[in-house]
């Protein structure tokens, strides 16, 4: 192999290294994503079944309703973290109407981490 060659086939390996870290990168904001939203989703969901059991109607308010839901044997075992260091916040005290979130991701104003569709949630 002459040096141009070698040099050639540096630069091209570089070039797929480089296109195999970008997508790296993407794959993995892709999966963060869909973990929180996949968080988001089971902390409605545990909403709603604790409404449901509990014959509490969309808007009632029910003291201490996060602590209720989320816990160790509660409708949802953890509090949910977001893989990407956003921040959860509740809906207080207030079972959400059908088709809002009770938790919300401080990132789902910049596009990401924002669930389609939540009205069968």
């Amino acid at each position: 192999m002459t040096l141009l060659e070698l040099t050639l086939v540096i630069l091209m390996m570089l070039s797929l290294i480089g296109i195999l870290a970008i997508g790296a990168r993407t794959w993995k904001k892709g999966t963060d994503r869909s973990i929180c939203i996949m968080n988001l989703q089971a902390v409605q969901k545990g909403v709603r079944s604790f409404s449901n059991m509990y014959g509490y109607e969309p808007g009632a308010s029910v003291s201490g309703l996060q602590g209720q839901v989320i816990g160790a044997g509660r409708f949802v075992e953890r509090a949910p973290l977001c893989p990407s260091d956003g921040t959860y916040a509740s809906g207080g005290d207030v079972i959400p109407s059908r088709g809002s979130l009770y938790f919300n991701c401080s990132l789902a104003g910049t596009g990401e981490h924002q669930p389609s569709g939540i009205e069968d949630w």
